[in-house]
């Protein structure tokens, strides 16, 4: 009987300390190894080496567990052999089952529980805390079954998926980020953000711009003083000017150089006068290479673009940072026509809470640039 228990005792003891170290390695999160990495240290080093090549450990903990599941039912059954001797249990002189058949079912109900259930419930929940150990017990078993390691290590390498493909898609991110709101763990704001930025890259500037025909700019003929007469309580810092025709955009002005020409009494100037360039981009062009030629010419304004190099609208650095922080980023399947549209209903929706024109107004009566007062 000793012996029984004995190997009953061991082959659980191994396959609960397997399922143990599996949960945990299994449970340590990128952003602990980061952690861990900044404070420096044997364990950061550890941790790296085993998250990078994951299948050595987990092809180490696997054959333990199988020697320990093997060897136990193995021996738990030949010391059951020898005990009972193949006797049964009788009930009124009727043979019912055999004390192997008992044994065998305490066995495996025992390896159910104890060497599966519990240990990887406590490793799953108590991951961090046991994340020491369990890298200093992966190192003495990597030791221990080395030929094992390699051999399974050789089969699972021919078999296991292309590790240049990405674990997690973008759509994965999202679903996780949706997850994390349900849960507590982000704030609305912060799902919207990120949601956003995953879906970045495929947004095109025709998405994103105020259309031609919400955009009214000054005659580069006009003077300084006529254009501040006009609009003296201008709320904007940037304003588009033409040549001759609406559409004929040839750069645009800062109402800042507007007033320090007034004050210095050169009125008289034309708008053409203080004109800067402004950078004209194609309505195709995607959103982050917008941001990085803003970025890198210190802009805030382009000109929008078709093929044929005719008008479309004009794009600001606060149309991207409003795509990133809170305006829905529309799927590229919709029409064009659509993305006009709403460029339009969001302007209007500005425009009327900074009272440049009242609700019963159908069109706005001019559309500048972003301003440093005030940005459309």
């Amino acid at each position: 009987m000793g012996l029984l228990l004995a190997f009953f005792f061991v082959s659980i003891f191994f396959s609960f300390l397997c399922s143990i170290l599996e949960a945990v390695l299994l449970s340590i999160t990128p952003a602990y190894v980061g952690i861990q990495e900044q404070k420096g240290g044997h364990l950061a080093k550890d941790l790296v080496r085993f998250k990078d090549d994951i299948d050595r450990p987990l092809a180490a903990i696997l054959t333990l567990n199988t020697i320990a599941h093997t060897v136990g039912a193995i021996g738990v059954g030949s010391q059951a052999a020898v005990l009972f001797d193949g006797a049964n249990i009788e009930l009124f002189g009727v043979s019912l089952i055999s004390w192997e058949a008992i044994i065998a079912g305490l066995m495996t109900l025992a390896i159910l529980i104890f060497s599966e259930i519990i240990p990887k419930t406590i490793g799953a929940n108590n991951w961090e805390t046991l994340t020491p150990f369990s890298i200093s017990a992966l190192k003495v078993m990597l030791f221990a079954l080395a030929p094992l390691v390699w051999v399974s290590q050789y089969i699972t390498r021919h078999l296991s998926r292309d590790k240049s493909k990405p674990v997690l898609s973008r759509t994965d991110f999202i679903a996780m980020t949706r997850l994390g709101t349900e849960s507590g763990a982000l704030e609305e704001k912060e799902q919207t953000i990120i949601h956003n930025l995953l879906r970045f890259s495929r947004v095109l500037v025709k998405n994103v711009m105020t259309p031609r025909i919400v955009v009214i700019a000054a005659s580069d003929t006009m003077t300084i003083r006529e254009f501040h007469e006009l609009n003296a309580d201008l709320p904007f810092s940037r304003i588009p000017i033409y040549h001759e025709q609406n559409d004929n955009v040839t750069g645009y002005i800062l109402k800042d150089e507007l007033l320090l020409k007034l004050v210095e009494d050169q009125g008289d100037r034309t708008l053409n006068e203080i004109r800067r360039d402004i950078i004209v981009v194609h309505k195709t062009l995607p959103i982050p290479e917008l941001l990085d030629n803003f970025i890198s010419r210190k802009e805030h304004l382009a000109l929008v673009v078709d093929e044929f190099g005719a008008m479309e609208g004009i794009v600001t650095m606060e149309d991207i940072i409003e795509t990133l922080l809170g305006l829905e980023i529309v799927d590229e399947s919709d029409s064009e026509e659509d993305m006009q549209a709403l460029a339009k209903k969001n302007w209007e929706r500005r425009a009327k809470r900074l009272g440049i024109i009242t609700p019963e107004e159908d069109k706005p009566p001019f559309k500048p640039g972003p301003g440093e007062d005030h940005d459309i």
